[in-house]
């Protein structure tokens, strides 16, 4: 497992932090659990399985509800 953090443009609403952390747990090989949307920072901060997802698959999710991503940072667990 790995860990990333993806900065958004400016969340506007806590129902944006509804539809992002929805998507994002909905996606297989993101640790449902370890999803954590930020709305005061405006980050996206979750635990992945390498082999199943990218990082850019979860950008293209977020982005596909209408979200800018700025950028995104990988950590090993």
């Amino acid at each position: 497992m790995q860990k990333a953090t993806i900065q958004l443009e400016t969340l506007t609403c806590p129902s944006c932090v509804q539809k992002i952390e929805k998507a994002t747990k909905s996606l297989v090989g993101v640790d449902k659990e370890s999803v954590k949307v930020l709305f005061t920072s405006s980050k996206v901060k979750f635990d992945f399985d390498a082999e199943k997802i990218s990082v850019g698959d979860v950008e293209k999710a977020i982005t596909a509800l209408g979200y800018i991503v700025l950028k995104s940072q990988v950590k090993d667990k």
